[in-house]
């Protein structure tokens, strides 16, 4: 079965930055994307970020282009989201998941019902 380990969650003042990292193994030979999710209180869970394996095309929710960067070391099988300029605003639980694809030519989305592994989440908390 695949597994997520997501860590590297805080405490950060505003403009500060973080880095999370999500750990990934049980994948057999298909293709794959991990991504990044958010769910803040009382708000829906919202797609943040993902990348595909084999070409490591990235997507970026609006809200974080240009401050955070997903990145993969696909050798140690873990995915990173670099986050810079932290807001209040991106106070939140952070999940990774993963998504198992038909091809290589599949779609991308930051849809979560798309979505087939969840990870347990850790917290980012930015102080003002």
């Amino acid at each position: 079965d695949v597994q997520l380990q997501a860590s590297g969650g805080g405490l950060v003042q505003a403009g500060g930055s973080l880095r999370l990292s999500c750990a990934a193994s049980g994948f057999t030979d298909s293709d794959y994307d991990i991504g990044w999710f958010r769910q803040a209180p009382g708000k829906e869970r919202e797609g943040v970020s993902s990348i595909r394996r084999s070409d490591r095309h990235t997507l970026y929710a609006d809200s974080v282009k240009g401050r955070f960067t997903i990145s993969t070391n696909n050798a140690k099988n873990t995915v990173y989201l670099e986050m810079n300029s932290l807001e209040p605003e991106d106070t939140a639980i952070y999940y990774c998941a993963s998504r198992i694809l038909y091809s290589s030519n599949d779609y991308y989305t930051l849809r979560p019902m798309r979505w087939d592994y969840w990870g347990q989440g850790t917290q980012v908390t930015v102080s003002s």
